[in-house]
């Protein structure tokens, strides 16, 4: 069983910056590809950015230029560096681990935390 634990959420205004960090526990960490999704009340989850066990990297439209992800495989942690903030970021960030394709390995979903861009 992996834990995945989202940290560093709240508010922030327009302009601002965050940087969410998702620890995960186990030690197959980085044969998983990490993504982070967010989901805004009313609306669907949707993907914000993706990196792969390799390190490459694919970020939603909306962001690119703005987010960064990132990870450390010595820390079982990936990273997600929100600048320029909108306030149509605003939602509820999930952190998700996924297995390698073909693969018998599990995916797994944080609980998720909350993002508010507002003046």
């Amino acid at each position: 069983q992996v834990q995945v634990e989202e940290s560093g959420g709240g508010l922030v205004q327009p302009g601002g910056s965050l940087r969410l960090s998702c620890a995960t526990s186990g030690s197959i960490f980085n044969i998983y590809a990490m993504g982070w999704y967010r989901q805004a009340p009313g609306k669907q989850r949707e993907l914000v950015a993706q990196i792969t066990s390799g390190g490459s990297t694919n970020y939603a439209d909306s962001v690119k230029g703005r987010f960064i992800i990132s990870r450390d495989n010595a820390k079982n942690t990936v990273y997600l560096q929100m600048n320029s903030l909108k306030p149509e970021d605003t939602g509820v960030y999930y952190c998700n681990a996924d297995p390698p394709p073909y693969s018998h390995y599990l995916g797994y979903w944080g609980q998720g935390t909350q993002v508010t861009v507002s003046s």
